[in-house]
C-alpha cells in the first residue's frame, strides 16, 4: 500500500534530517567553503529544474567574487546571497553570528493578517486546546485558530474541538501567519474532514547526484480518522505567511470534502529540508524533496486559494477582518 511506502519514507527523512548529508572534503578556506556549499547543493537540492536555475552560472559568477584574503562576515554574506538565488525559505546558512535566509516569499506581498483583529473574535472567553485558540462566534460559526504546527496536539485536543463545533452551522480554521512545523499534526487535523481514503499528492526524494535524479513519486494519503469527523462546511483561512507544513496543510484539506480555501495564495515551501555542513562549521539547511499535489503539480510556489479575499484597510479600521467577515458571510449559504 502507497500510504505505508510513504510513513516508511517520512521515517528515513526523520532520520537523514538529524544527520549530515555528507561530501568531499574540502579546505576551510573561503574556496574551500564556497566549493563545499555550491556542491552540496548541486547533488542533494531538489528544484533546480522545476525553477529553471543555472546552477553552474551561478557557480562562475560567484566564485569570481571570492578572494584568498576574506573576513567570515564577508564570506557568511557572499554565501548567503548565493543561496537566495534559489528563492526558497527552506535553504539556510547559519553561523554563530548570523542566518542567512530568503525572505521575499513573504515580505513582497499584502500581510492579510492582524493579530489585534484575531484576538478581538476570539475575546472574550475563548478556549485552548493543544495550541489552538478556538470559539463559537455570535453567528453560531465555530472559529479557529492555529499558529503552529509544531505546538502539541492531540486526538482528545481534537475531540473537544470537533465535539464543541457540533451545533455549529460551519466551521473557520485559521492557518494564517502559520509558518508551518510537524506534518504528523497536518494528517492529524485533516483527518477529522475525510470520510474516505485520500489521495492528496505525492513525495520524491534524490537517487543520485544529477539534478533530476529521483525516485518513483510515493503517493500520499489521508486516512480518516476513527473518532469525531466533522461532516459540515469548512473554510480555511490562508495568507502568503503560510508555509511549509502549512502549505502542506491546506493542499490536504482541499482534496476534503465540503472545503473552501478563501484569502490569498500560500507562501508555499514544498521541499523537505535536510541538513548539511561545511569546513568551517557553518550548518546549511536545504530543500532535498520535492512535494507534489495529487495531480503530480509542484506546490513550492503556493496554492491558489477557491475565493482570493484581502485584508481591506477600510475594515481594519472599524475593528473588522475582512477575510474572517467573508468567511462567515459564505458560510451562511452552505447546507
Amino acid at each position: 500500500m502507497f500510504l505505508n511506502k510513504y510513513f516508511v519514507f517520512i521515517g528515513l527523512f526523520v532520520w537523514l534530517s538529524v544527520s549530515c548529508v555528507k561530501i568531499e572534503e574540502y579546505p576551510d578556506s573561503p574556496e574551500g567553503n564556497f566549493e563545499a556549499l555550491w556542491q552540496i547543493m548541486d547533488e542533494h537540492y531538489c528544484f533546480f529544474t522545476y525553477k529553471e536555475i543555472d546552477w553552474d552560472k551561478i557557480h562562475d559568477d560567484y566564485a569570481a567574487r571570492i578572494t584568498d584574503d576574506m573576513n567570515s562576515e564577508s564570506l557568511f554574506m557572499l554565501l548567503s546571497d548565493m543561496l537566495q538565488e534559489l528563492r526558497d525559505g527552506h535553504v539556510n546558512l547559519t553561523s554563530a553570528f548570523d542566518v542567512g535566509r530568503y525572505w521575499k516569499w513573504f515580505e513582497d506581498y499584502p500581510k492579510n493578517f492582524n493579530y489585534d483583529l484575531k484576538d478581538k473574535y476570539l475575546q472574550p472567553n475563548y478556549s485552548i486546546s493543544g495550541g489552538i485558540q478556538y470559539k463559537i462566534l455570535e453567528d453560531n460559526v465555530g472559529y479557529m485558530y492555529y499558529e503552529d504546527f509544531s505546538s502539541a496536539l492531540g486526538e482528545s485536543n481534537l475531540d473537544y474541538i470537533i465535539d464543541k463545533f457540533a451545533v455549529c452551522q460551519g466551521i473557520i480554521i485559521d492557518v494564517r501567519n502559520n509558518g508551518g512545523g510537524l506534518l504528523s499534526n497536518v494528517e492529524k487535523i485533516a483527518a477529522r474532514f475525510v470520510n474516505e481514503e485520500t489521495l492528496v499528492g505525492y513525495i520524491q526524494h534524490k537517487t543520485g547526484k544529477g539534478h533530476d535524479d529521483f525516485s518513483e513519486p510515493f503517493a500520499r494519503y489521508i486516512e480518516p480518522s476513527t473518532r469525531l469527523r466533522y461532516q459540515k462546511p469548512v473554510v480555511v483561512l490562508t495568507n502568503r505567511s503560510c508555509y511549509s507544513a502549512t502549505n502542506d496543510f491546506v493542499n490536504a484539506m482541499r482534496y476534503c470534502p465540503n472545503v473552501t480555501i478563501i484569502g490569498d495564495r500560500t507562501g508555499g515551501g514544498s521541499g523537505l529540508p535536510f541538513n548539511s555542513e561545511l569546513p568551517n562549521g557553518w550548518g546549511v539547511r536545504f530543500s532535498a524533496c520535492p512535494v507534489f499535489d495529487a495531480a503530480m503539480q509542484h506546490i513550492e510556489f503556493g496554492i491558489e486559494p477557491d475565493i482570493y479575499v484581502n485584508l481591506e484597510d477600510s475594515d481594519v479600521q472599524r475593528g473588522k477582518d475582512t477575510m474572517i467577515e467573508v468567511a462567515r458571510e459564505y458560510l451562511k449559504f452552505q447546507k
